[in-house]
């Protein structure tokens, strides 16, 4: 997943290669031919205003960049409401964000060409000499290989770039002597061993020190990287190649490039979110144009531009292409599944998408970039932020926003396309807030959550290397930038590299291999910067066309919501079914059903966005949180480790991924819920207590079973049939409040995975689990059995070893090998778990142990503005559901052949699903 994606001017040259000079002609034109049509037709921002704005970015690079140098330097990053630095190993893990810092002085070296854009020479030359002097790129410590590629290598080039433009100029920087180029290749080779692998694409981490799989380096264990991962090397590694001669690592991003353009799925066009680096199949197949993909297709254009190769411009145009029939839904951006491209993956959208109106922008179609970028805007001014995800009706799905760069981005390079002085408003807009809702007295915190305004600890590095330069740039004029800024191109981290690298040491083969694959449309190929007469037909007012019907998109959202349940709240009708709370068995869910579509326009957008959700439901590859899946696995005789349940973490207590697994016999708690102090301590003393979902807090449920001595526990889901084939895993939250108290491990089963160990102890009675973050090596279990009951006969009764044995190799294919969520690059985004900490679901009553659980729950409540009266809502519509009757216990008994007979049924059905076969 990238930080960003740039791009350069208003557009690229055209298809038939130019020399780099024309680039900047070219761009330049396109710029003066907008802004003349524009002025023409909107009053412009006054130069005085313009100038307050810029020198307002300017105070507030140094308030960020100044505490960055007082408070943190020579760590990463500034922990700004702490006033300290971020050390790796020195504060709490924060998972896979971490994998950017490598002790290397990440935001001073992030920041280098920031410096000389903001005409702060004399800073940027201090800043050189300390990075000389104080960085070291020798720390035994595992990063991302594509953080460090974007941001530190890229960085090292970006700033030789511009030190070495400084020094022709004769005044700064006369001592240089290509000592941060030396530092860059350093780092280059430090980075080639992760490309060690059959396809060519590289580890997603590497040890700076050790490289990878030695022993001492922890890494190299790796299957699965994400596409923006292995696809957003070419600018970096050409440059460094075309900067010192040395082919090698041109070569290896090229080779990347190639494998993942071979590996696209030929019918759609499209690419997946992660694949496996060894074999190459797609291990996420939903396809968008933000985390995890969004970095690749920037870099297939702007590699045409910086290396003047016809084979990338023709792969973005067929990519693109792809992109403009399935993905885009204007103004959405919407991800899709690479095989059904016509069925949407999910419905909601991620932040770093923002960045797709600017690389539209230096494709030319204008057009889109507009419709995207104003509702994005229309998000920002309802929430002062782009939430890190927002759904399809712009409520906030996941709440953080860490200043991200993206939509300034945007709202830069469509300024730069059309002159239009609307974006200057925009860009004006983004300066107040963040003085208004980020700005700290130690520099500026990444918000916690958009809705309530809560900070973060934390000022990532992308936030001095892109969001400064983009706004600064923005207001400037030509004068007010000591060199040209259409003689360099923007990496996905606004890092400068000159076009002059086009011209220089062109050594590596230019093989047009794209025609192999396919056949290209030539329709694709018409055009890639903005022409004006085209795109602006004797209309100066044509951008505000566009934008116009889009003015009120959000807004117009929940207000119907509220209508909505306002009218529900005094009918006393319930709220929307959601795909999510669907039960099949009834009766009143299949009366809803049939009346969507039917009755009224509400009616049928509640049928549309029920359908979008059930197929995010059915779809196996809605990993979304990428978690990895942790296992509940039945040791006790007779089945020995042969059964393995999927389960779900939780974000408190023990981890099992860093922890020996937790080994006990289990015991139903009372009440079944945990929400109250347990009536039966005695027997889950010592044990894994098992509860049910609902009616309290996650974290409430640990509690209550730990202070009745409890080793563990396992919340099985009340949801009568769901299943982690068919339902994304979550997280189980905490509560708002400090959890370290809770000490033991908490798992979640779905109920499909309940239900085969409820069956167990009801047919056994004394059976023993192991809680872990993978299975245990049946044979060593088998022997630990054996040792421990050398003298007592391996069968007691023979019929019951029979089910026992018939249990466990039906399951045994199936369970264990369940495809897991692959690494993503929400490697920027290790928040992405959002789940809700309370499950308000109506139990039954608690059951004995010769029953298993089978429950309802009600409808989650809807984010944003209409939070208050779906609360009010929803409490109704619970007291409603705990009058009528439940669905009887003893109806969920089933023997236990049976119930892996149906659930080896639905697992064929959805492998022949996947492989298009239904």
């Amino acid at each position: 997943m990238s930080e960003a994606g740039g791009g350069r001017g208003c557009g690229s040259p055209v298809p038939q290669r130019a020399p780099w000079s024309l680039v900047a002609t070219t761009a330049a034109l396109c710029l003066v031919t907008a802004t003349s049509m524009w002025t023409a037709g909107a009053a412009p921002m006054s130069r005085e205003e313009k100038q307050k704005l810029g020198n307002q970015v300017l105070e507030m690079f140094d308030h960020a960049y100044g505490n960055y140098m007082e408070h943190a330097y020579p760590a990463d990053e500034l922990m700004p409401l702490t006033c300290r630095g971020r050390v790796r190993g020195q504060e709490p893990s924060r998972g896979d964000v971490d994998d950017a810092l490598g002790k290397f002085s990440l935001t001073l070296i992030d920041s280098l060409d920031t410096l000389v854009v903001l005409n702060k020479t004399k800073e940027f030359e201090d800043a050189v000499r300390k990075v000389l002097r104080d960085v070291n790129l020798d720390n035994d410590v595992v990063v991302s290989v594509f953080e460090t590629n974007i941001r530190v290598l890229g960085g090292l080039l970006g700033g030789h770039s511009l030190a070495i433009m400084l020094k022709e100029k004769g005044e700064y920087m006369q001592w240089y002597n290509d000592e941060l180029l030396q530092m860059a290749k350093q780092l280059g080779y430090k980075l080639l061993p992760a490309f060690n692998t059959t396809s060519g694409l590289p580890y997603p981490r590497i040890n700076l020190k050790f490289g990878i799989r030695k022993p001492e380096a922890r890494t190299g264990t790796e299957t699965d990287t994400c596409t923006a991962c292995a696809g957003t090397l070419i600018l970096e590694f050409a440059a460094l190649s075309r900067f010192t001669g040395a082919t090698i690592f041109e070569e290896y991003a090229r080779k990347a490039l190639d494998f993942l353009w071979e590996k696209r799925q030929r019918s759609s066009n499209l690419v997946g979110v992660t694949i496996n680096i060894h074999t190459g199949d797609w291990v996420r197949k939903d396809s968008g144009v933000g985390a995890g993909i969004d970095s690749y297709y920037e870099y297939l254009l702007k590699a045409y531009v910086l290396l003047g190769d016809d084979s990338f411009l023709e792969r973005f145009n067929t990519h693109y292409d792809a992109i403009m029939r399935y993905i885009s839904q204007p103004p959405l951006l919407l991800d899709v599944h690479i095989h059904k491209p016509m069925l949407n993956a999910r419905t909601w959208m991620d932040a770093l998408l923002a960045f797709f109106p600017g690389l539209q922008v230096l494709k030319g179609d204008i057009r889109p970039a507009i419709e995207t970028h104003e509702m994005l805007y229309q998000v920002i001014k309802k929430h002062n932020f782009l939430p890190e995800a927002f759904t399809t009706d712009f409520r906030v799905h996941w709440a953080q926003h860490p200043l991200r760069p993206e939509f300034a981005e945007s709202t830069y390079f469509l300024y730069k396309a059309t002159g239009d002085p609307y974006y200057l408003e925009v860009g004006k807009t983004l300066i107040e807030n963040l003085n208004k809702y980020a700005r700290v007295p130690c520099g500026f915190a990444a918000m916690k959550d958009v809705r309530t305004g809560s900070h973060e600890d934390r000022m990532d590095s992308f936030f001095l290397a892109e969001m400064f330069k983009y706004l600064y740039l923005l207001f400037a004029d030509k004068e007010d930038i000591i060199f040209d800024i259409e003689d360099y191109i923007f990496t996905t981290e606004a890092h400068l590299l000159p076009l002059w690298l086009s011209t220089t040491n062109q050594s590596i083969s230019k093989k047009n291999t794209t025609s192999e694959y396919i056949e290209l449309d030539d329709s694709n190929f018409d055009w890639t910067c903005p022409n004006t007469q085209i795109l602006f037909p004797n209309d100066p007012l044509y951008a505000q066309s566009i934008r116009e019907p889009l003015k009120n998109v959000v807004d117009k959202s929940c207000p119907r919501g509220i209508i909505r349940v306002e009218e529900s709240f005094r009918s006393g009708a319930k709220p929307p079914l959601r795909a999510r709370d669907f039960m099949a068995t009834n009766p009143e869910h299949l009366e809803i059903l049939k009346k969507m579509g039917a009755a009224s326009s509400i009616d049928a957008e509640d049928g549309l966005r029920f359908m979008q959700e059930m197929i995010e439901l059915s779809s196996q590859q809605q990993k979304e949180q990428q978690l990895p899946p942790r296992a509940v696995q039945i040791v006790s005789h007779p089945f020995f480790g042969r059964v393995v349940l999927t389960a779900g973490p939780a974000q408190f207590g023990l981890d099992l991924s860093k922890h020996k697994e937790t080994r006990g016999f289990v015991a139903s708690s009372k009440p079944y819920n945990g929400c109250s102090e347990l009536t039966n301590p005695e027997a889950v003393m010592g044990k894994i207590a098992l509860i049910q979902r609902g009616q309290c807090m996650f974290a409430e449920k640990a509690r209550n079973i730990q202070n009745a001595g409890a080793i563990g526990g396992i919340v099985i889901d009340d949801n009568e049939g769901s299943s982690s084939d068919t339902a994304p895993l979550f997280q189980m939250a905490g509560d708002g409040k400090d959890t370290d108290d809770i000490t033991i491990p908490m798992l979640f089963l779905f109920s499909k995975e309940g239900s085969i160990l409820l069956d167990a102890i009801r047919e056994y009675e004394e059976v023993e689990v192991l809680l872990s973050d993978k299975a245990r090596d049946r044979a060593a279990i088998l022997k630990d059995a054996e040792t421990e009951n050398e003298e007592q006969p391996f069968s007691e009764n023979d019929s019951q070893n029979q089910s026992a044995e018939q249990m466990a190799g039906s399951q045994e294919a199936d369970l264990v090998d369940q495809e897991s969520p692959g690494e993503s690059a929400l490697n920027s985004h290790p928040e992405s778990s959002s789940p809700a900490a309370t499950d308000n679901a109506a139990s039954a009553p608690p059951p004995d142990p010769s029953s298993a659980p089978a429950g309802n729950h009600a409808p989650s409540s809807l984010d944003g503005e209409c939070t208050d009266l779906d609360n009010q809502l929803q409490e109704q519509s619970e007291t409603e559901e705990d009058s009528s009757p439940n669905v009887s216990w003893g109806k969920k008994v089933q023997p236990i052949d049976f119930i892996l007979a149906d659930w080896n049924e639905d697992i064929e059905a959805f492998d022949m699903m996947e492989k298009g076969e239904l």
